[in-house]
């Protein structure tokens, strides 16, 4: 998820639209919190690891 949110992020920048932009700033942050969750050791949607 990150790297689809980078890949996303680096495509609005480059091609000028801001919705892609948007989802990919969305989609990385969102796949930041959820290594960083799952990294503490806690169960995310009934799942041991996030991958």
């Amino acid at each position: 998820m990150i790297i689809l949110g980078a890949i996303l992020l680096i495509a609005g920048l480059v091609f000028g639209i801001p919705l892609l932009t948007t989802v990919g700033v969305i989609l990385l942050v969102v796949g930041v919190v959820l290594v960083l969750v799952g990294s503490t050791g806690r169960a995310i949607g009934g799942r041991r690891h996030y991958y």
